[in-house]
Formats: C-alpha cells, structure tokens, sequence
C-alpha cells in the first residue's frame, strides 16, 4: 500500500480530497484510564478540588474532536455534525472508560476527530485527578468503528488487535 501523505519527491503532503463524494461519516473510538481506588471514588463523587471531573472531560472532548486539524498535522478541517462522548465507570479496574462517536457529512473521514476527543478526554481526567494520583495509566486508545467513505465500514475488536501485535 501506498503512504497517501507524502509526494513523489518523498515529502509530506496534504490529501487532496476536493473531487471525492460527500458521504455521511461516523467514527466511535474509545479509551481507558486506570487509577488508584482514592482517585476513582473521587472521580464517581465529581468533588475534586478543579471542580466537575467528567462534565470536564466530555467538554474537552468534544472541543478536541473540532479542533483536530489544529493538533493533527495532516487532518483536513471538517464540519462536525455531531460528537457524542460517554464515560464509563469502571470498578474492577478502578477506572474509567471514555468513549466518542463523532459524525460529518463531508469528503474525508472523522477517525482522527474521534481518536484526538478520546485523547484529550482522558488526559483532563488525569488533569483533574493527579492532585489524588499522579501514576494513572492511560491505554487501549483504538478506533471501534468506522462508517463511510470510499474504504466502506470497519469494525475492530480490541482483543483481536492485542493478539495480532
């Protein structure tokens, strides 16, 4: 396969997109952030010193997710339809799971839109919380689905991708 973003005399590009259909685009990626038992009650209580840990977080989702291009060298500027974030408790871990679905109709695909939001999302939960717990683990950032677009629907399993690298 071909790399898209660099040119014949091998230095980097920017894809043309301007001649292809405009489709409608979804992409869902999510994320994990694991932390201290003191952290995540903290985090389910919403009472930390900054203020609204997760409402916090899911702002800072959806502005990375329009802000992409800004942080994301190569990424076009896209007019966002819809991002959608949600996050997850989860007790065994302790932790936390953030997932965004972010939507366009346009010419190129929202994947980085929704990889970038889930980034960030879970990096202003570390922010929010370090005062508490300054060794969290942030892991299993990956796009879970794609739809649209000339390369048509993709889904990947999280598992699956562990065991094949």
């Amino acid at each position: 396969m071909e790399l898209t973003h660099i040119n014949e005399k091998n230095l980097p590009k920017m894809v043309d997109v301007g001649l292809k259909e405009i489709t409608q685009r979804t992409a869902i990626a999510s994320g994990v952030i694991k932390m201290s038992q003191k952290a995540y009650e903290l985090g389910l209580s919403g009472e930390g010193k900054k203020g609204a840990i997760m409402q916090t977080a899911v702002i800072s989702a959806i502005m990375a997710a329009k802000n992409t291009s800004k942080s994301i060298a190569m990424a076009h500027q896209i007019l966002i339809t819809s991002v959608d974030v949600d996050i997850t408790p989860l007790n065994q871990l302790p932790g936390f799971k953030l997932k965004v679905v972010v939507k366009s109709q346009g010419k190129t695909g929202v994947e980085m839109e929704a990889l970038h939001a889930v980034s960030v999302g879970l990096l202003n939960i570390y922010d929010m919380l370090k005062a508490v717990d300054k060794a969290m683990l942030i892991s299993d950032i990956f796009l879970e689905q794609k739809n649209g677009g000339k390369s048509g629907d993709i889904y990947n399993d999280l598992e699956q991708i562990k065991a094949s690298k």
